[in-house]
């Protein structure tokens, strides 16, 4: 198993490398397009295996549009000033995603007054759609906003995916090695606290040698590194509460070693928009 994962590994870096270092904003964009749809799918199937079925077509349809979105704004944040960018995103961001938001709702409202689907899941639906929205699509869209974010955008998409993925690593070792308490035993039983610790010391490496080509300064690295260390491995703990409540052990097999695409982002779905508000409220660009 441990094989398969680095054999996987050894395939995936170097595309993802390629991507957010090397294209444009728009194409990562599309590639987090593309993850995102693979992800709600996944995560409808955890929705179906307790009986709640998504509005699929309107929720990844939905999920398209913010990232639409979230690239208009990334693309306007290109060259505002580091001290600026505070009330820039407030302003419009929370007025985008507030209309965001009706769109969304006035769509779950015609479905569920007009769809054929039985009455008594027409509360499961609308749920299984929401948290799908809110909980998969909406944190994960803010890596087009950080590739966006004027020179460095593409280095700290680039930060927070090593940070999930030094803590990833280290802490799956240092779990094998080590591990004696539990983490969370109701949700992940194999998850312990010192593989929790050696995943923080990864991260703070990462934050380390990133300090060579991210001049924001170490201080502001490693506590970028160590929220993100903490909302990422927060992240994991959640996604196996889904599977766990779906009765699965994977959220897919696209990922041989891995498990399903929901398996592979369930840290960077809450690392990415910390590190981004990170950069938003403490604003070390300026």
């Amino acid at each position: 198993m441990t094989g398969t994962r680095v054999l996987t590994a050894l395939v995936l870096i170097p595309i993802v490398l390629a991507v957010v270092l090397l294209t444009p904003t728009a194409v990562v964009t599309l590639a987090v397009a593309f993850i995102t749809i693979l992800a709600l799918r996944e995560y409808f199937a955890l929705g179906d295996a307790i009986g709640h079925r998504a509005y699929r077509l309107w929720t990844i349809f939905s999920a398209l549009l913010l990232l639409f979105f979230q690239l208009r704004l990334a693309l306007r944040d290109t060259g505002i000033p580091g001290d600026a960018i505070l009330q820039f995103d407030i302003v419009d961001g929370n007025r985008g995603v507030a209309m965001f938001l009706l769109v969304f709702l006035l769509g779950l409202t015609v479905l569920t007054v007009f769809t054929r689907r039985p009455l008594v899941e027409s509360l499961p639906s609308a749920g299984i759609s929401s948290s799908a929205l809110l909980l998969v699509a909406f944190p994960f869209s803010f890596a087009v906003r950080l590739h966006g974010l004027r020179t460095y955008g593409p280095r700290l998409l680039l930060f927070a995916l090593a940070v999930t993925w030094a803590a990833d690593t280290t802490a799956y070792f240092v779990g094998r090695a080590i591990g004696r308490h539990p983490l969370a035993p109701h949700i992940s039983p194999q998850k312990t606290w010192e593989g929790a610790l050696g995943g923080v010391v990864g991260s703070l490496l990462i934050a380390w040698v990133a300090h060579f080509f991210v001049p924001l300064g170490i201080p502001h690295l490693l506590a970028m590194a160590a929220l993100g260390n903490i909302a990422g491995q927060m992240g994991d703990l959640l996604e196996s509460a889904y599977k766990r409540s779906a009765g699965v052990k994977d959220s897919g097999t696209l990922l041989p070693g891995h498990g399903g695409v929901l398996d592979r982002i369930d840290a960077q779905i809450l690392c990415i928009p910390v590190i981004w508000y990170y950069l938003v409220l403490v604003n070390p660009l300026r």
